[in-house]
């Protein structure tokens, strides 16, 4: 019949069998099966404590020095009630300010936001490690601007935040209430922030109507082109579906929305403008940024070396004058590789820079104006006589040689497309199946056959592909079966 004997009662037997039995501890561990040591520990326990001593006590050490203190965790709770969206991590910072030694670290800190419920316990989600992250080398080198909103009036109206950040030194230099983010109001907050802290060297923007007429219907550039074109600044634009490349900002609406506009309503953006002016203060020189080493941001953006010149503003009248064209007699040329343009027999210099691009020339008032993209490039007296404009016609458009560029070779589809960087130009039916070329000149695709111009589109593709066409120049390689 076999008997289940308990742990305290085994180890119990095992002292008995030394003491009363003269067994030897060897014999009695390798009956046990547990180590001489063990058995020792037994015989240890039983001589200061008895039966008792035998059981299995708590393991959890009688002190431990570095275990937070009840009033560094009072202090945590208080820091966390005053100031909900604070973390781990921006706490701990502002317990070393304060200096609190011994100062509790992250991990610490996280259990007891844990403990009192300030902190939900499920999983915390880890970043992703496949961004590409990049910080210019010092401030005024890049600003990154965007427009939010989030701004909230007790009329139920929704106003718009023009926000701007400093690549370097995460500072804000521009949060200006407006009522709509039109070209107009986001210009004057780019002017306002030049004008309080300089001109940068760049300007990253997303591909918002407001920054770029990149995608837009209309000629020429829009307003803030200008603004930066006038100011000498590099206007630096991001790839289509691309929100990550002005993570800094986008940040920043974050940090913006979350500890500060969460749940306020103004009564004026007069008011709500004084309010947040307020906050960037306290953003910009006490608030500790951890992408700068848990320094505020004014620490780094103060090293900056400043131009204190007043910026170049262009105003709306500026825009509409300067590339609305009255109507009058338009002819569309296309400039020769020598910079010139023929009309009525008569040559009119353009420039070489725009070799092989598309003009168009306004006869008016004994002028001939040369506009390009909804732009006045140049203007000559009229040399033809007035009488023949009525008689123009235009010729009949013969193959160009193609415009130098770096060229890929594709084969178009039996339906007389090709394929470039992820999207299909249309080459024409009379190319199927043929190899042609591909080059990107200024901002338009050229496709050539045997040397000569077949087809020119404007750009459609997403530019940021174009690395994997230019890796290919010869197209796909053709697979071969294995015997």
């Amino acid at each position: 019949m076999l008997v289940e004997l308990g742990l305290v009662e085994q180890r119990y037997r095992a002292v008995l069998e030394v003491l009363n039995d003269g067994a030897s501890v060897t014999d009695v561990a390798r009956r046990y099966g547990v180590a001489r040591q063990t058995v020792h520990t037994w015989l240890r326990k039983y001589a200061s404590g008895g039966l008792g001593a035998l059981a299995d006590g708590s393991s959890r050490p009688a002190t431990c020095p570095h275990q937070m203190s009840p009033e560094v965790e009072a202090r945590i709770v208080e820091m966390r009630r005053a100031h909900p969206t604070w973390g781990p991590r921006t706490i701990v910072t502002h317990l070393r300010r304060q200096g609190i030694e011994p100062l509790p670290g992250r991990s610490s800190v996280h259990r007891a936001l844990l403990r009192h419920g300030f902190i939900d316990p499920k999983r915390r989600r880890r970043r992703r490690a496949d961004y590409k992250r990049w910080e210019r080398s010092r401030a005024m080198e890049l600003w990154q601007m965007d427009v939010t909103f989030g701004v909230h009036l007790v009329d139920g109206t929704e106003l718009s935040v023009v926000t701007g950040i400093d690549d370097h030194s995460r500072f804000c230099v521009s949060a200006k209430v407006v009522a709509r983010a039109t070209a107009k109001p986001v210009c004057d907050a780019l002017a306002e922030a030049m004008s309080a802290h300089g001109i940068p060297e760049a300007i990253l923007t997303d591909n918002g109507k407001v920054f770029t007429g990149r995608f837009g219907r209309g000629p020429g550039l829009v307003l803030f082109d200008r603004v930066c074109q006038d100011n000498g600044i590099r206007h630096l634009l991001t790839a289509p579906h691309s929100p990550t490349t002005t993570g800094k900002v986008e940040r920043f609406h974050k940090t913006l929305k979350k500890d500060f506009l969460a749940g306020k309503i103004f009564e004026t953006i007069e008011e709500a403008q004084a309010a947040i002016d307020g906050w960037v203060q306290e953003y910009n020189h006490e608030r500790p940024h951890q992408s700068v080493g848990d320094r505020p941001p004014i620490d780094r953006f103060r090293l900056a070396k400043r131009d204190t010149f007043e910026p170049v503003e262009v105003t709306e009248e500026r825009v509409e004058a300067e590339p609305a064209v009255p109507a009058a007699v338009r002819h569309s040329r296309r400039v020769s590789s020598n910079g010139r343009v023929s009309l009525a027999a008569h040559h009119y210099h353009v420039g070489r820079w725009l070799a092989g691009e598309t003009v168009e020339l306004v006869c008016r008032g004994g002028l001939v104006e040369v506009v390009h993209d909804g732009v006045l490039v140049a203007t000559h007296a009229r040399r033809h006589a007035p009488e023949k404009e009525a008689t123009i016609r235009r010729a009949a458009r013969t193959r160009r040689p193609a415009t130098v560029g770096q060229p890929v070779t594709r084969k178009v589809d039996k339906s007389g497309c090709v394929s470039f960087a992820g999207w299909s130009y249309r080459v024409g039916n009379a190319h199927r199946r043929q190899q042609v070329e591909i080059s990107i000149v200024a901002d338009t695709v050229q496709i050539t056959f045997d040397g000569r111009l077949v087809r020119t589109h404007p750009i459609r593709h997403d530019r940021a592909k174009e690395h994997g066409a230019f890796a290919n120049p010869g197209g796909r390689p053709r697979r071969i079966n294995a015997a």
